[in-house]
Parts: structure tokens; C-alpha cells; sequence
């Protein structure tokens, strides 16, 4: 059993895989407490692995689904990828603060570390490599990240909904990436678009 905060059918609004229809399975609970979180992630309720998999069939032709939380590899494991995978077909991609292993066969890694941000605790991040590091950016030293390994590197504006303060957001964070090429600019583009 799993807890299960949501499971919704949406566009993958940031990073990599922006504009991609995807299924996302919320998981219930992190084990960071930051305070920028946008996410309702507490509440949940416990489901099978094929109770998961009936809902998330309910959108057949989306090809990615996206393991999302809170912190979803505080519930994960090789048995729930693989059963997932097998059950559906479909590719998964996880978003995770790396703060824990993640079970092999998952095909898509995003890496958002919330730790060295002053918000979240003392919990290091363990995770090395992925596919995709995505930060959201407060203005800390980038430099902290140089030894992870990662395909695409992306900077994200920290939403908030103070609008002035977040717009400053939005234009440190693109200065950013100016003065630090090797990274991508990576918007909320489900805000700007106004879905979940």
C-alpha cells in the first residue's frame, strides 16, 4: 500500500519535459519542511498498486508519468516501479529532493535539492547523478551543485505570491543564467498557463 495524495492528468509544466501529458501520482509526506513549498502534500490516502494503476489508465495515451510529492521516494521502491511500469507501459519520471537512493528503473531523474538553502534542515543530498538538476533559485552559489552530474541544468524562479517580489525572482533568476550559461532557464509554465 501506498499513500496517495492525488493522481492527476496534466502537462509536465517545468523543466525537460515541459509540454509533455503526463499522469502525475502525488505522494503524501517530505522529509524537508521548506518554507517556498507550494505543494499540499500532507494529507493522502492508502492504495493498492492496482488501484493506482486504474486511474492512472484513465488517461490512456499520456506517455509519461511523473512519481511527485512531497518527497515520493519516502514510498518507492523496485517493486513499485517495476509493477507500475509493467501494469501501464508507460515511461516514469521522478522529481525528488535526493535526499534518499532511488530504486533502479525509473527513466527519467529530476534532482531539485532543497538542502543549502537555509530553509530545510541538515538532510544532505545523497544522489550524484540524474538527468536533470532543476534549482530553484534564491540567488545561493550555484557552485554548491558542480558535483552533481547531470545532463541538463536548470534554474527556476522561486514562485511566490507577492507579485512584485515574485517578477525580482523571475529577472535574478534569467541574470542568473545569463552569467551562467551552462544552466537553462526553467519556468512554471502550468502557473502561466493557469492548470494544475
Amino acid at each position: 500500500m501506498w499513500k496517495i495524495n492525488e493522481i492527476f492528468h496534466s502537462l509536465q509544466g517545468e523543466g525537460f519535459n515541459t509540454g509533455t501529458a503526463s499522469v502525475f501520482i502525488r505522494l503524501s509526506g517530505c522529509n524537508l519542511h521548506c518554507a517556498f513549498c507550494d505543494t499540499r502534500h500532507e494529507e493522502g490516502k492508502m492504495m493498492s498498486l492496482p488501484e493506482i494503476v486504474e486511474q492512472v489508465m484513465r488517461y490512456p495515451k499520456a506517455p509519461l508519468i511523473v512519481l511527485t510529492g512531497g518527497e515520493p521516494s519516502l514510498w518507492i521502491d523496485e517493486d513499485f516501479i517495476s509493477g507500475l511500469k509493467q501494469m501501464t507501459g508507460k515511461r516514469i519520471a521522478i522529481e525528488t529532493n535526493g535526499t534518499r537512493p532511488l530504486p533502479n528503473g525509473i527513466d527519467w531523474v529530476t534532482l531539485s535539492p532543497k538542502t543549502g538553502l537555509g530553509e530545510s534542515g541538515d538532510l544532505p543530498v545523497v544522489l550524484t547523478r540524474c538527468d536533470e538538476l532543476k534549482v530553484v533559485y534564491l540567488g545561493q552559489d550555484l557552485a554548491q551543485y558542480n558535483n552533481i552530474t547531470a545532463s541538463y541544468r536548470y534554474l527556476q524562479p522561486c514562485w511566490v505570491e507577492d507579485k512584485e517580489q515574485c517578477r525580482r525572482n523571475m529577472h535574478d533568476t534569467a541574470q542568473a543564467v545569463l552569467q551562467h550559461p551552462e544552466w537553462r532557464l526553467s519556468l512554471q509554465t502550468h502557473r502561466i498557463l493557469g492548470i494544475k
